[in-house]
């Protein structure tokens, strides 16, 4: 894909996060939503936090795309490793996983959503959201991080860099779900009140491994697509 392409599809992902992060923050009426997103609102649930994600990732992309066609390669190094970082750590992780701290989307959100969607998505999120959106949120997410994989080479750090920013990351997420029980007696999903605490730690425990699974399948896709051309660039410098 030649860069002009490469940069109109930047765009192009750009607006629509854009668009979705502000149909969200409209839709439905105030009291209506203050109904559905108690305790913090809808940005104690990672799905919203990842659609503003992915439209920083998205958005630092573009503004990379535009600098290397005017600045050049060379005076755009911090913007390109900015990129990388953010794809790498958390754009791509995340966005395979995000249905609580750090889950499948694919897997873990639509298995629970088919045996009982109450656990995860009332029903009486269809009132403020339409089905569409539910898709946006949670199914379209990955193939766009996919293709960016496909598109162009992401540089990935050191495996211990990399995973201790996930795991902080992590950590910071699930912290504040504690937080947010502590304080309200509610969890921020309704299936959490169905685990023992041996069984929630169990299940936090997972979701980290799955996660940290999730970014060395992003590593190795990576060297699959641009492994050779990556280590002539290494041999040139």
């Amino acid at each position: 894909m030649t860069r002009t392409s490469t940069c109109i599809y930047h765009f192009s992902v750009l607006s629509w996060y854009i668009f979705l992060n502000f149909y969200i923050s409209q839709k439905g009426e105030d009291q209506q939503k203050s109904k559905i997103f108690p305790n913090d609102g809808q940005w104690k649930y990672l799905t919203f936090l990842n659609l503003f994600l992915q439209a920083i990732f998205y958005g630092v992309a573009c503004l990379e795309d535009v600098l290397k066609r005017t600045e050049g390669k060379k005076d755009i190094k911090f913007v390109t490793a900015f990129r990388d970082l953010l794809f790498t750590t958390l754009a791509f992780p995340i966005s395979a996983v995000s249905y609580k701290d750090v889950q499948f989307v694919f897997l873990s959100f639509w298995i629970i959503f088919l045996y009982d969607r109450e656990l995860v998505y009332p029903k009486a999120i269809d009132d403020i959201f339409p089905g569409w959106l539910n898709h946006a949120m949670h199914t379209a997410i990955l193939p766009f991080s996919l293709v960016e994989i496909i598109l162009r080479p992401h540089c990935y750090p050191l495996k211990t860099k990399g995973l201790t920013l996930f795991a902080a990351v992590s950590l910071a997420y699930i912290s504040r779900v504690l937080w947010i029980y502590s304080e309200t007696g509610t969890w921020v999903y309704p299936v959490f009140a169905k685990l023992s605490p041996v069984g929630l730690a169990a299940f936090f425990l997972l979701s980290y491994i799955l996660g940290v699974s999730i970014y060395l399948l992003g590593e190795k896709l990576n060297h699959w697509k641009w492994g050779d051309m990556m280590q002539q660039r290494k041999k040139r410098k």
